[in-house]
């Protein structure tokens, strides 16, 4: 028995793009596309409608722009995960997203391998970031340090906050040990623990929750 398709609602005030986008998930195994937004007042009422377990959604719109449709979505829907798929891939634009509770962030360069692998990624519960987006996020958690302005969310120690950082920025355990001048064991022990309150099942969610929560150095 084959498994469920992921159900999307693309949402991007551009019509040739909106419709495109669909068009292309259309063809490809595994997805299909319930609904199409021109804006986010019509993507809150798409998800309301149909429940989608996908939105793509553009961050430029008028009326309500991506990054408020994606903070509603979440809030009143939390278990419909939103990938953003848009041209502006600059760090304001990338962490207002994840602060939002983007699960994934795409670039409209996305091929369809991509874009289909994000989408059910993120139906799964993952969080996939754009290879170019995700080497921004990394270079800025490269320091391991948590800024001291952050109130430190799930409540994370300093220790496991510093911990996250550094596995966002790309470190193996031993690397996180050396740097962090304590034993290989008690960095296992760290991440056990701040997977847990923190909600995080592997390692490829973690830049994304840094950002989302400002533990970038």
């Amino acid at each position: 028995m084959s498994e469920p398709a992921v159900r999307v609602v693309v949402a991007d005030d551009q019509a040739t793009v909106r419709e495109g986008l669909a068009a292309l998930l259309e063809l490809l195994p595994g997805i299909e596309v319930v609904a199409q937004a021109e804006d986010g007042h019509t993507a809150l009422a798409a998800v309301a409608a149909h429940r989608p377990d996908v939105v793509l959604m553009d961050l430029r719109m008028p009326g309500m722009d991506g990054t408020e449709a994606t903070r509603r979505i979440v809030a009143d829907h939390p278990e419909v995960a939103v990938v953003v798929l848009t041209s502006y891939a600059d760090d304001d634009s990338v962490l207002a997203a994840l602060a939002a509770g983007a699960r994934g962030f795409l670039t409209k360069n996305a091929g369809h391998r991509e874009i289909r692998q994000a989408v059910t990624a993120a139906a799964a519960g993952l969080a996939p970031v754009d290879p170019a987006v995700q080497a921004r996020l990394v270079a800025t958690a490269r320091t391991g340090r948590v800024p001291e302005r952050t109130r430190l969310p799930d409540g994370l120690t300093v220790r496991e906050a510093e911990v996250l950082t550094l596995i966002s920025a790309g470190l193996s355990n031993g690397q996180i040990a050396a740097r962090l001048h304590i034993e290989t064991v008690t960095v296992k022990s760290h991440i056990n623990r701040a997977f847990a309150k923190a909600g995080i099942a592997t390692r490829a969610e973690v830049a994304a929750y840094t950002a989302r929560h400002g533990l970038t150095g």
